[in-house]
Protein backbone atom coordinates (compact mmCIF):
# COMPACT_ATOMS: atom_id res chain seq x y z
CA UNK A 1 0.00 0.00 0.00
CA UNK A 2 1.40 3.52 -0.85
CA UNK A 3 0.54 6.11 1.98
CA UNK A 4 0.76 10.22 0.82
CA UNK A 5 1.12 12.29 3.22
CA UNK A 6 -0.27 15.79 2.47
CA UNK A 7 0.16 18.80 4.13
CA UNK A 8 -1.72 21.41 3.03
CA UNK A 9 -4.59 22.09 0.22
CA UNK A 10 -3.91 22.68 -3.27
CA UNK A 11 -4.49 26.28 -4.30
CA UNK A 12 -6.82 26.86 -7.04
CA UNK A 13 -4.74 27.10 -10.24
CA UNK A 14 -2.83 23.97 -9.17
CA UNK A 15 -5.90 22.18 -9.07
CA UNK A 16 -7.19 23.11 -12.69
CA UNK A 17 -3.76 22.95 -14.20
CA UNK A 18 -3.48 19.67 -12.70
CA UNK A 19 -6.71 18.55 -13.94
CA UNK A 20 -5.95 19.33 -17.72
CA UNK A 21 -2.65 17.68 -17.71
CA UNK A 22 -4.42 14.66 -16.01
CA UNK A 23 -7.15 14.91 -18.97
CA UNK A 24 -4.48 13.37 -21.45
CA UNK A 25 -4.76 10.03 -19.56
CA UNK A 26 -5.85 7.26 -21.80
CA UNK A 27 -5.38 4.11 -19.97
CA UNK A 28 -5.44 1.00 -21.69
CA UNK A 29 -7.48 -2.01 -19.51
CA UNK A 30 -7.94 -1.72 -16.12
CA UNK A 31 -8.40 -4.56 -13.68
CA UNK A 32 -8.26 -2.94 -10.94
CA UNK A 33 -6.48 0.86 -8.86
CA UNK A 34 -3.23 0.95 -7.34
CA UNK A 35 -3.93 0.42 -3.63
CA UNK A 36 -2.97 4.02 -2.04
CA UNK A 37 -4.18 5.96 0.68
CA UNK A 38 -3.42 9.97 1.20
CA UNK A 39 -3.53 11.14 4.47
CA UNK A 40 -3.65 14.28 5.91
CA UNK A 41 -3.04 15.04 9.55
CA UNK A 42 -3.96 17.35 12.78
CA UNK A 43 -7.09 18.92 10.56
CA UNK A 44 -9.24 20.71 12.99
CA UNK A 45 -13.00 21.26 12.33
CA UNK A 46 -13.69 25.07 12.27
CA UNK A 47 -16.64 26.76 14.05
CA UNK A 48 -17.10 29.56 10.97
CA UNK A 49 -16.41 27.47 8.29
CA UNK A 50 -19.17 24.62 9.49
CA UNK A 51 -21.53 27.82 10.35
CA UNK A 52 -21.06 29.13 6.53
CA UNK A 53 -21.51 25.28 4.96
CA UNK A 54 -25.00 25.07 7.18
CA UNK A 55 -26.45 28.73 6.06
CA UNK A 56 -26.19 27.51 2.65
CA UNK A 57 -26.84 23.67 2.77
CA UNK A 58 -29.71 25.08 5.75
CA UNK A 59 -28.86 22.99 8.17
CA UNK A 60 -30.07 24.50 11.95
CA UNK A 61 -27.56 24.55 14.74
CA UNK A 62 -29.65 22.46 16.67
CA UNK A 63 -29.11 19.34 14.33
CA UNK A 64 -24.76 19.73 15.03
CA UNK A 65 -22.25 19.11 13.05
CA UNK A 66 -23.71 17.55 9.74
CA UNK A 67 -22.84 14.32 8.73
CA UNK A 68 -22.38 14.92 5.31
CA UNK A 69 -19.93 17.95 6.58
CA UNK A 70 -16.65 15.85 6.66
CA UNK A 71 -17.00 15.29 2.75
CA UNK A 72 -15.56 18.56 2.58
CA UNK A 73 -12.31 17.51 4.61
CA UNK A 74 -11.54 15.03 2.04
CA UNK A 75 -12.24 17.11 -1.15
CA UNK A 76 -8.28 18.19 -1.68
CA UNK A 77 -7.46 14.54 -1.42
CA UNK A 78 -9.54 13.43 -3.96
CA UNK A 79 -8.63 15.84 -6.02
CA UNK A 80 -4.96 15.36 -5.99
CA UNK A 81 -5.50 11.28 -6.04
CA UNK A 82 -7.99 12.03 -9.52
CA UNK A 83 -5.24 14.41 -10.87
CA UNK A 84 -2.18 11.98 -10.37
CA UNK A 85 -0.90 9.15 -11.75
CA UNK A 86 -2.30 6.73 -9.75
CA UNK A 87 -5.68 7.22 -10.85
CA UNK A 88 -6.14 5.37 -14.24
CA UNK A 89 -8.58 8.39 -15.42
CA UNK A 90 -8.90 12.02 -15.35
CA UNK A 91 -11.52 14.19 -13.41
CA UNK A 92 -13.10 15.59 -16.55
CA UNK A 93 -15.56 13.39 -18.14
CA UNK A 94 -15.77 11.40 -15.00
CA UNK A 95 -19.34 11.70 -12.92
CA UNK A 96 -20.11 11.33 -9.21
CA UNK A 97 -22.68 8.37 -9.23
CA UNK A 98 -23.20 7.62 -5.82
CA UNK A 99 -22.24 8.49 -2.45
CA UNK A 100 -22.87 6.29 1.09
CA UNK A 101 -21.89 7.99 4.39
CA UNK A 102 -21.85 6.37 8.10
CA UNK A 103 -21.09 7.90 10.93
CA UNK A 104 -20.57 6.42 13.99
CA UNK A 105 -20.30 9.53 16.43
CA UNK A 106 -20.92 13.04 16.16
CA UNK A 107 -18.33 15.65 15.37
CA UNK A 108 -17.75 18.64 17.23
CA UNK A 109 -16.16 22.50 16.21
CA UNK A 110 -12.61 22.35 17.57
CA UNK A 111 -12.26 18.83 16.81
CA UNK A 112 -8.40 17.30 15.69
CA UNK A 113 -9.03 14.84 13.16
CA UNK A 114 -7.27 13.02 10.64
CA UNK A 115 -8.61 12.64 7.03
CA UNK A 116 -7.68 10.08 4.81
CA UNK A 117 -8.66 8.55 1.16
CA UNK A 118 -7.99 5.28 0.04
CA UNK A 119 -8.41 3.76 -3.78
CA UNK A 120 -11.23 1.39 -3.73
CA UNK A 121 -13.04 -1.52 -5.84
CA UNK A 122 -13.93 -1.33 -9.39
CA UNK A 123 -17.64 -2.31 -10.81
CA UNK A 124 -19.30 -2.23 -14.42
CA UNK A 125 -21.51 -0.13 -15.90
CA UNK A 126 -23.84 0.11 -18.58
CA UNK A 127 -22.19 3.81 -19.07
CA UNK A 128 -18.33 2.62 -18.17
CA UNK A 129 -16.22 2.31 -15.52
CA UNK A 130 -17.42 2.67 -11.78
CA UNK A 131 -14.41 3.43 -9.18
CA UNK A 132 -15.22 3.47 -5.70
CA UNK A 133 -13.09 6.08 -3.25
CA UNK A 134 -12.91 4.62 0.45
CA UNK A 135 -13.06 8.28 2.73
CA UNK A 136 -12.41 8.24 6.58
CA UNK A 137 -12.26 10.51 9.63
CA UNK A 138 -9.98 9.69 12.55
CA UNK A 139 -10.53 10.85 15.89
CA UNK A 140 -7.77 9.96 18.57
CA UNK A 141 -7.04 7.01 16.19
CA UNK A 142 -10.48 5.95 16.00
CA UNK A 143 -12.53 6.19 12.55
CA UNK A 144 -15.61 7.82 13.35
CA UNK A 145 -16.96 8.12 9.85
CA UNK A 146 -16.78 6.65 6.92
CA UNK A 147 -17.65 7.48 3.26
CA UNK A 148 -17.54 5.55 -0.45
CA UNK A 149 -17.39 7.80 -3.19
CA UNK A 150 -18.55 6.23 -6.62
CA UNK A 151 -17.40 7.70 -9.57
CA UNK A 152 -18.48 6.85 -13.03
CA UNK A 153 -16.07 6.91 -15.93
CA UNK A 154 -18.01 7.66 -18.97
CA UNK A 155 -17.57 5.45 -22.19
CA UNK A 156 -15.34 2.35 -20.74
CA UNK A 157 -15.94 -0.21 -23.17
CA UNK A 158 -14.99 -3.17 -20.92
CA UNK A 159 -15.11 -2.01 -17.48
CA UNK A 160 -13.48 -4.27 -15.28
CA UNK A 161 -15.25 -5.41 -11.69
CA UNK A 162 -19.09 -7.11 -10.98
CA UNK A 163 -21.85 -5.38 -11.98
CA UNK A 164 -22.36 -2.04 -9.90
CA UNK A 165 -25.67 -2.44 -7.59
CA UNK A 166 -27.22 0.39 -6.01
CA UNK A 167 -27.06 1.09 -2.17
CA UNK A 168 -30.61 2.69 -1.82
CA UNK A 169 -34.65 0.97 -1.93
CA UNK A 170 -37.06 2.63 -4.24
CA UNK A 171 -40.74 3.53 -2.94
CA UNK A 172 -43.45 4.41 -4.44
CA UNK A 173 -45.06 5.79 -1.44
CA UNK A 174 -43.07 9.20 -1.17
CA UNK A 175 -45.26 12.13 -0.38
CA UNK A 176 -43.92 15.92 -1.17
CA UNK A 177 -43.05 17.76 1.95
CA UNK A 178 -40.95 20.81 0.68
CA UNK A 179 -40.19 22.81 -2.42
CA UNK A 180 -36.74 25.15 -1.85
CA UNK A 181 -34.97 27.26 -4.30
CA UNK A 182 -31.88 26.36 -5.69
CA UNK A 183 -30.76 29.56 -6.86
CA UNK A 184 -28.61 30.58 -10.25
CA UNK A 185 -25.66 31.12 -7.92
CA UNK A 186 -26.09 28.68 -5.61
CA UNK A 187 -22.99 26.85 -7.62
CA UNK A 188 -20.21 29.15 -6.83
CA UNK A 189 -21.54 29.88 -3.17
CA UNK A 190 -21.19 26.22 -2.97
CA UNK A 191 -18.13 25.89 -4.80
CA UNK A 192 -16.89 28.82 -2.03
CA UNK A 193 -17.46 27.14 0.27
CA UNK A 194 -16.43 23.47 -0.58
CA UNK A 195 -13.54 24.25 -2.89
CA UNK A 196 -15.24 22.40 -5.57
CA UNK A 197 -15.02 24.98 -8.65
CA UNK A 198 -15.40 22.85 -11.31
CA UNK A 199 -16.90 24.96 -14.15
CA UNK A 200 -19.99 23.93 -14.96
CA UNK A 201 -21.05 24.87 -11.64
CA UNK A 202 -20.05 27.90 -11.81
CA UNK A 203 -22.09 30.20 -14.79
CA UNK A 204 -24.60 29.00 -18.28
CA UNK A 205 -21.13 30.04 -20.33
CA UNK A 206 -18.95 27.79 -18.55
CA UNK A 207 -21.29 24.68 -18.65
CA UNK A 208 -21.83 25.45 -21.83
CA UNK A 209 -18.20 24.56 -22.94
CA UNK A 210 -18.91 21.31 -21.04
CA UNK A 211 -21.65 20.35 -23.33
CA UNK A 212 -24.41 21.49 -20.47
CA UNK A 213 -27.04 23.95 -21.33
CA UNK A 214 -26.86 25.82 -17.80
CA UNK A 215 -24.98 25.44 -14.67
CA UNK A 216 -25.71 22.52 -12.59
CA UNK A 217 -25.78 22.30 -9.04
CA UNK A 218 -23.13 20.38 -6.55
CA UNK A 219 -24.70 16.85 -6.23
CA UNK A 220 -23.42 16.67 -2.80
CA UNK A 221 -25.23 20.35 -1.93
CA UNK A 222 -28.38 18.91 -3.25
CA UNK A 223 -27.86 15.93 -0.99
CA UNK A 224 -26.87 18.19 2.35
CA UNK A 225 -29.81 20.62 1.65
CA UNK A 226 -32.33 17.64 1.29
CA UNK A 227 -30.84 16.18 4.34
CA UNK A 228 -31.48 19.18 6.34
CA UNK A 229 -35.17 18.73 5.88
CA UNK A 230 -35.01 14.81 6.43
CA UNK A 231 -32.72 14.66 9.63
CA UNK A 232 -34.70 15.75 12.72
CA UNK A 233 -33.60 18.41 14.74
CA UNK A 234 -31.07 17.11 17.27
CA UNK A 235 -27.90 15.64 16.51
CA UNK A 236 -27.12 12.08 16.02
CA UNK A 237 -24.24 9.80 16.89
CA UNK A 238 -25.07 7.00 14.51
CA UNK A 239 -26.36 7.09 11.38
CA UNK A 240 -26.13 6.01 7.97
CA UNK A 241 -27.17 7.79 5.00
CA UNK A 242 -26.78 7.57 0.54
CA UNK A 243 -27.97 8.48 -2.39
CA UNK A 244 -27.71 7.90 -6.05
CA UNK A 245 -27.43 10.94 -8.21
CA UNK A 246 -29.93 10.64 -11.20
CA UNK A 247 -29.94 13.74 -13.35
CA UNK A 248 -28.32 17.12 -13.74
CA UNK A 249 -30.34 19.63 -11.39
CA UNK A 250 -30.26 22.82 -13.91
CA UNK A 251 -29.73 26.13 -12.11
CA UNK A 252 -31.71 28.04 -11.51
CA UNK A 253 -34.59 26.22 -9.64
CA UNK A 254 -37.09 24.96 -7.46
CA UNK A 255 -36.87 21.38 -6.71
CA UNK A 256 -39.27 19.16 -4.45
CA UNK A 257 -38.50 17.20 -2.22
CA UNK A 258 -40.30 13.56 -1.40
CA UNK A 259 -40.14 11.52 1.72
CA UNK A 260 -41.70 8.20 3.68
CA UNK A 261 -40.56 8.26 6.84
CA UNK A 262 -40.90 5.57 9.99
CA UNK A 263 -39.26 6.32 13.29
CA UNK A 264 -36.04 5.68 12.52
CA UNK A 265 -35.22 6.09 8.87
CA UNK A 266 -36.61 7.75 5.49
CA UNK A 267 -36.38 7.28 1.89
CA UNK A 268 -36.14 10.50 -0.22
CA UNK A 269 -36.20 11.62 -3.77
CA UNK A 270 -35.08 15.18 -4.99
CA UNK A 271 -37.51 15.81 -8.16
CA UNK A 272 -37.71 18.80 -10.52
CA UNK A 273 -40.58 21.29 -9.79
CA UNK A 274 -43.72 19.02 -10.82
CA UNK A 275 -42.61 16.12 -8.73
CA UNK A 276 -41.42 13.63 -11.71
CA UNK A 277 -38.11 13.77 -12.36
CA UNK A 278 -35.51 12.18 -9.96
CA UNK A 279 -32.56 14.51 -9.58
CA UNK A 280 -31.44 11.98 -6.57
CA UNK A 281 -32.72 9.47 -4.65
CA UNK A 282 -31.77 8.62 -1.05
CA UNK A 283 -32.16 6.11 1.77
CA UNK A 284 -31.38 7.54 5.47
CA UNK A 285 -31.22 5.18 8.78
CA UNK A 286 -30.40 6.40 12.41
Amino acid sequence: MKIVEVTQDPSLPSMFFAALEANRKRPGLVEELPEVTLVRDNVVLDAAHIARYMALCGFTPAQGVPLIYPQMLTFALVMQYMNSADCPWPALGTVHLANTIEQKRSLHAGDSVRVEMTSGQLFAHEKGQVYNLELGIFRDDEQIWSATQSLLRLGVKQPAGEAYASQVRESDRLSCQAQFNAAANIGRRYGAVSGDRNPIHLSAVLARLFGFRRAIAHGMWTKARALSCVLPQRPLESVRVAVDFKTPLFLPAQPTLWTARTNVAALFEVRDSKGQKPHLRGQLDY
